[in-house]
C-alpha cells in the first residue's frame, strides 16, 4: 500500500487486486524517475464503489502529494493516461468504510523529456543548461545569452550553455512561504541590437524550491516563442563523519570502525548546501545489526527528537549547516558482530522557531509540518567491538 518508486517502469495496483480492496485504506505512491524524464501513467482497470469519485477514488498528482496540481480523481469507468511535467508523480487510492470492489491497475513508465533546456540543482549551485542548436534554430547566438547577473558567465560548448548558479550570489533571489524555500533566477536571451528588432528577447525563470520531501526544479522560458518546461526533482546531500575525540578535529576512516565496550563515539552530520540559512536537526538515530533493517533487532539512541540513550549528548557546532552529538558504545554492540547506525536528520530555516529544528522532543502524531523542513535518513557503519571486548585506555 504505497511507498517510494525509482524504477524507470512497473506497475501500481489496489491492495490484494484483482480481489477486492479493503475498508479504510489510504496508499500514496511517489514515482521518481531518472533527471530530464518524465512519467507516463496508464490505467488498465478501475472499478470502485462509489461512481461519483467521492468515497473510493484514484488520484494522480504532478509532483509532490502537498504542493502539486491534482492531475486527474477517477474511480470507474475511462482509463486515462497522464504526463508529469516533471520526473515525479504522485498516485493516491483512497476507500472509505463502505463497501469495495476489485479497485484499480495502472501501468507506469519513463519518457524523454525536451532535451533543448535542462535543469539541475545539485547542492551548492543551480545547473542549467541551454542546447545551441536549439537558439540558432531560433535565430539566436550564444553571445546574445547572459545571466541576470551578467558578471557571472557561462561556459561555452560546442553544443551547450552552461550556467551553474550558486544559491546565494549572481542575483539568485530566495523567497519563503509556508511550506517551500525557492531560489530563482533568469537567464535571458536577447535579439540583435539593430533599432527594429523582428525578434523578441527570450527570458528563461529559473527556479529550485525546496519542499518538506524533496527539491523541485523548474525552469520554463517566457517569450516570442514555445514555451519550455523544465522540472526536476532531488533530494539533500547529507553525510554523518565518526571524529575521535570531541574537539572534532581527526575523521575517523576505519571501515569497519573497532570500538571498545564503553568507549564514547562522536559523530558530525554535514549539510552539503550554499544556501547559510538552513539548520540541521538530529530528529532520531537507531542501531542495528543489519543495515538493511531497522526494525526487527533494534536499539533507539535517540527517537524523534527524544533522547533514549542516557550517553547522549550534542555538542556545539559553529556552523548551522553542522550537527554534532555522541553517544557510549552500548551493551547491545558486545552482542553483534558488526552494528550499522541509521540517522534520520531534519533541515529547516534558520531561525524559523515553528520548525521541527527548534522544538526538541515531539510526539510524531502530532509533529507540525506546517514550516519548510525536509527530513534525510543516512545510514552509517559499521562498528565492530574490539576483539576481547577491552574497556578504552584513552581519555574519551
Amino acid at each position: 500500500c504505497g511507498g517510494h518508486v525509482s524504477n524507470s517502469s512497473g506497475m501500481l495496483q489496489s491492495p490484494f487486486y484483482p480481489g477486492n480492496y479493503p475498508n479504510n485504506a489510504d496508499c500514496v505512491w511517489e514515482i521518481q524517475v531518472e533527471n530530464n524524464f518524465r512519467v507516463m501513467l496508464t490505467f488498465r482497470d478501475v472499478a470502485m464503489q462509489s461512481s461519483r469519485c467521492q468515497n473510493d477514488y484514484v488520484e494522480v498528482y504532478d509532483g509532490p502529494p502537498h504542493s502539486s496540481p491534482l492531475l486527474g480523481r477517477l474511480c470507474s469507468g475511462s482509463f486515462p493516461t497522464y504526463i508529469s511535467s516533471s520526473n515525479m508523480m504522485t498516485v493516491r487510492f483512497h476507500s472509505d468504510s463502505r463497501g469495495t470492489l476489485r479497485g484499480f491497475q495502472a501501468h507506469y513508465s519513463s519518457v524523454p523529456a525536451d532535451h533543448n533546456t535542462t535543469l539541475l540543482c545539485l547542492p551548492d549551485y543551480m545547473h542549467a543548461v541551454v542546447s545551441r542548436d536549439y537558439l540558432q534554430s531560433q535565430g539566436y547566438s550564444t553571445q546574445m545569452v547572459t545571466l541576470n547577473d551578467n558578471r557571472c558567465k557561462p561556459t561555452v560548448t560546442s553544443h551547450e550553455i552552461i550556467f551553474n548558479i550558486p544559491y546565494n550570489g549572481c542575483g539568485t533571489i530566495r523567497e519563503e512561504n509556508n511550506d517551500t524555500i525557492n531560489y530563482s533566477n533568469m537567464i535571458k536571451v536577447t535579439s540583435s541590437g539593430y533599432i527594429i528588432n523582428r525578434q523578441k528577447n527570450i527570458r528563461l525563470h529559473i527556479s529550485c524550491k525546496m519542499l518538506q520531501n524533496t527539491w523541485m526544479q523548474i525552469m520554463y522560458v517566457a517569450g516570442d516563442t514555445v514555451d519550455v518546461n523544465e522540472n526536476q526533482f532531488g533530494r539533500y546531500d547529507m553525510n554523518i563523519t565518526f571524529y575521535d575525540s570531541s574537539s572534532f578535529l581527526r575523521q575517523v576512516h576505519d571501515s569497519p570502525y573497532y570500538i571498545d565496550l564503553n568507549q564514547n563515539l562522536y559523530l558530525q552530520a554535514y549539510l552539503h548546501s550554499s544556501d547559510p540559512n538552513l539548520i540541521v536537526f538530529v530528529d532520531t538515530c537507531v542501531a542495528s545489526p543489519n543495515p538493511q533493517d531497522f526494525n526487527t533487532l533494534s536499539y533507539d539512541i535517540i527517537k524523534n527528537g527524544c533522547v533514549r540513550d542516557s550517553s547522549y549528548a550534542t555538542y556545539y557546532s559553529p556552523y548551522s549547516h553542522f550537527a554534532r552529538f555522541k553517544f557510549n558504545a552500548f551493551e547491545f554492540i558486545s552482542h553483534h558482530t558488526l552494528v550499522y547506525l541509521q540517522c534520520e536528520l531534519v533541515v529547516c530555516r534558520l531561525g524559523d522557531y515553528s520548525s521541527r529544528c527548534y522544538r526538541g522532543c515531539i510526539n510524531r502524531s502530532k509533529r507540525d509540518t506546517s514550516s519548510a523542513e525536509e527530513k534525510v535518513t543516512v545510514v552509517v557503519g559499521p562498528l565492530q567491538l574490539r576483539e576481547g571486548g577491552a574497556q578504552s585506555s584513552s581519555p574519551d
